[in-house]
């Protein structure tokens, strides 16, 4: 038995799916020792509301919630209304806002770790530095009062108004001075926003890494650690190298993940990765070799996933939540392949494809037949006669 993919030269090629379960089960909910990780999280779309991708979010929250609860199951932590949940790109602020909340009681309630995105997204015309720093507090406040640890999101809003590095400084040394516990810094590359091109002050990235730094340092009891997404792994491990004591360095490169947790004889990134929504499993089962101190068993286990990871993330990459909701639903974590703001058609069929070969090769699925009943739906709903 096998499935006909589409190329993206138009033809198909013949591909025998895998039918043995998942060879990875729940590790257990027990924390993991050797790394801090969280993984961001896609949020389920409400198949049956009636909304355009114009409208605000509708969202099946059980289901979302649902979702969540795997995710601790692995002893994974939850970074949650990040732009894996499609902050900015179909879930608005109040919609950001009841997704903090929810997730917070929940993770209360399971026990699971989790951390929420704090950013602008409520500020929907220009703004000045005063109305950025506003609703910057708006959305740190309703975070930290969720019980939740603060993930100081980059703001395009903040992007648009700084005129120096200096506004940058000023900005966060401001609230980072309010914040009751120490948060996680974000600085998300361009390649994941292009509104973010230039972010702390500069598009010359050593530039900006010295103003980023210069935030760091002078604020260092109130930083947990740092998120960076930029793809560039000789940046990341040369900027954790410069971070002050106690500072982590949490990677964000979907490209290569693997090197920077597994780290040096200089040090190590902890991890907050959009890849490790569709991971989970094999990440924890990856990360509890590492706690061991089985480094080679870890890269074992983690190196055949980038193939799939760079595939997810491939440019344009800020679309690469298509995938990863894509693979939720062959997985059977939801019930369609439904995005909120219609982002499911952001990526194609061959690219689709593609996806679900690599995650069909890496024993992915719990339910391998589900999953080529879900693909063979979908082919079949594009004209791909099998």
């Amino acid at each position: 038995m096998t499935l006909l993919l589409p190329r993206a030269d138009g033809t198909t090629r013949a591909y025998e799916p895998h039918r043995a379960p998942s060879r990875v089960a729940p590790g257990g909910s027990s924390p993991l020792t050797s790394r801090t990780v969280f993984s961001a999280a896609h949020v389920v779309a409400d198949p049956y509301a009636d909304v355009s991708p114009d409208y605000p979010a509708a969202v099946d929250w059980d289901a979302t919630l649902a979702f969540r609860r795997h995710l601790w199951a692995q002893g994974l932590g939850v970074a949650e209304a990040m732009d894996t949940a499609q902050r900015g790109m179909g879930l608005d602020w109040k919609g950001a806002a009841e997704l903090i909340t929810r997730s917070a009681a929940e993770a209360r309630s399971v026990g699971g770790t989790i951390a929420c995105g704090a950013g602008t997204d409520q500020l929907t015309e220009p703004a000045d530095l005063a109305m950025v720093r506003s609703a910057y507090e708006e959305q740190l406040t309703l975070v930290e009062s969720s019980g939740a640890q603060v993930i100081l999101m980059a703001s395009r809003a903040l992007a648009s108004a700084a005129k120096s590095p200096d506004d940058y400084l000023e900005t966060y040394g401001h609230l980072l001075r309010q914040a009751s516990e120490p948060v996680i810094l974000h600085w998300l590359g361009p390649m994941f926003d292009p509104a973010l091109t230039g972010y702390w002050g500069s598009e010359d990235l050593d530039a900006a890494t010295e103003t980023f730094l210069e935030v760091i340092t002078a604020h260092p009891d109130k930083v947990d650690g740092i998120k960076i997404s930029l793809l560039d792994p000789g940046r990341e491990i040369a900027l954790r190298r410069r971070l002050p004591d106690g500072v982590r360095c949490y990677t964000g490169d979907d490209f290569n993940y693997p090197e920077l947790i597994a780290g040096d004889d200089q040090g190590f990134s902890h991890a907050l990765l959009g890849i490790f929504d569709p991971l989970a499993p094999l990440a924890a089962e990856a990360v509890r070799a590492l706690d061991t101190g089985d480094t080679k068993a870890f890269r074992a286990c983690l190196d055949p996933t980038v193939e799939l990871s760079r595939h997810l993330f491939q440019p344009p990459t800020r679309f690469y939540k298509t995938g990863v909701v894509f693979l939720a639903w062959l997985a059977g974590h939801q019930t369609h392949f439904t995005m909120v703001g219609g982002l499911q058609s952001a990526r194609s069929l061959p690219h689709l494809a593609r996806a679900y070969e690599l995650a069909d090769g890496l024993g992915l699925f719990p339910d391998p037949i589900l999953a080529e009943t879900r693909m063979k739906s979908l082919l079949a709903t594009y004209g791909v006669d099998q």
